[in-house]
C-alpha cells in the first residue's frame, strides 16, 4: 500500500511502546490514527501528543479479548474518520512458563489476549476494509517466539506462532483482495511488556506488580528504541513485506530450525514405516 496520505490506522495496545511507535509513524505520514488501548488515559495522552503537532488522532478504549468490545472500537473509528484502512493488531501480554505447569489462569489469559485479540481484530475490522473496496493491509504482532521456540515461554510461544500462522493464512486468502498482510516479529525492544500483569483482569488472576528480581525489565530497556519498529513497520507496509524482522542478526535462528526441517523430511523419505508408500505429494 503506497499511498497512505490520508488513510486511516487503527492499532491496538497504541497507547505505548511499538504501538505508540507506529501511531507516530503513520501520523507522520499523513495517516488519520485512532489509539485503542485497554488504559485510556495513557491513550488520550498519546492521541493528545499527536494532536499537538498538527497530526490527526482519536483514541477508544478497547479490550481486545472481547469481540463486541473491538466491535465497539471499528464503530468509533469509522464514527470518527469514517473509513479504515490500515488494522494493527499490536496489543499482547508475555507470559513465562512451561506449557505443562503454567496455571490455568495465565493460558487463558495470553491465548486471550495474543491469540483471539487477533482473531477479534481481523473480525471487527477486514470487512469495513473490504467494504469501502480502496484496499488496505493488516499488520499483526507475533515475536521471534512465533518463529523458534523459546525455552521457558510456552504459552507464549503458542500464541505467537499462532499470530504467524494466522497472518500467513491472511495473506494467501487475500491476495488477490488489494489487501496486504505482514506479521511483526520482534526481537528485544525497549517496551513494558515485561510489566503487563499490570492491566491483568481479576478474571485471569487479577494485576500484579513488577518483582524487582525480574530481570525482564532491564534487558528490555536495552532493546531497540519503539519509534524505530514504528517506521519499520511503515516502510514494511509500503513495500508489501510479509514478514517484518527488527533484528536481522537472529537469522541464524530461523535458519537453523528450517536445517532441522529439512533433516526431518530427508529421515521420513528414508525411514522404514514410509518405504515402498506412495504419496500424492498434495494438499487439500
Amino acid at each position: 500500500m503506497q499511498d497512505l496520505q490520508g488513510k486511516v490506522a487503527f492499532i491496538t495496545g497504541a497507547a505505548s511502546g511499538m504501538g505508540l511507535g507506529m501511531a507516530r509513524a503513520f501520523a507522520a505520514a499523513g495517516m488519520k490514527v485512532m489509539i485503542g488501548d485497554i488504559e485510556l488515559a495513557p491513550a488520550q495522552k498519546a492521541a493528545d501528543e499527536l494532536n499537538s503537532k498538527g497530526l490527526e488522532a482519536a483514541c477508544v478504549q478497547v479490550d481486545v479479548t472481547k469481540l463486541e468490545s473491538m466491535q465497539a472500537a471499528a464503530e468509533a473509528t469509522i464514527g470518527t474518520f469514517g473509513k479504515v484502512h490500515i488494522v494493527s493488531n499490536n496489543a499482547g501480554v508475555a507470559v513465562g512458563g512451561y506449557s505443562e505447569s503454567c496455571s490455568m489462569r495465565n493460558w487463558n489469559w495470553v491465548v486471550d489476549v495474543n491469540l483471539w485479540g487477533v482473531v477479534h481484530g481481523l473480525q471487527a475490522f477486514v470487512p469495513l476494509i473490504q467494504a469501502h473496496g480502496e484496499g488496505g493491509h493488516v499488520v499483526s504482532t507475533a515475536s521471534m517466539a512465533g518463529m523458534v521456540g523459546l525455552r521457558g515461554a510456552g504459552p507464549y510461544n503458542a500464541t505467537k506462532f499462532a499470530v504467524v500462522g494466522m497472518m500467513e493464512t491472511f495473506a494467501a486468502d487475500h491476495r488477490k483482495h488489494n489487501i496486504g498482510a505482514s506479521v511483526l516479529c520482534p526481537g528485544i525492544v525497549a517496551t513494558n511488556i515485561g510489566n503487563s500483569a499490570r492491566n491483568r483482569p481479576e478474571e485471569y488472576g487479577g494485576a500484579v506488580e513488577p518483582n524487582e528480581r525480574d530481570a525482564t525489565a532491564e534487558m528490555l530497556s536495552k532493546g531497540l528504541d519503539p519509534d524505530i519498529v514504528g517506521d519499520l513497520v511503515l516502510e514494511a507496509i509500503q513495500a508489501e513485506q510479509l514478514y517484518i524482522f527488527t533484528d536481522p542478526g537472529l537469522k541464524h535462528l530461523v535458519e537453523t530450525r528450517c536445517s532441522r526441517i529439512m533433516d526431518a523430511y530427508d529421515w521420513a523419505a528414508n525411514c522404514e514405516s514410509l518405504a515402498g508408500v506412495e504419496q500424492s505429494g498434495l494438499l487439500p
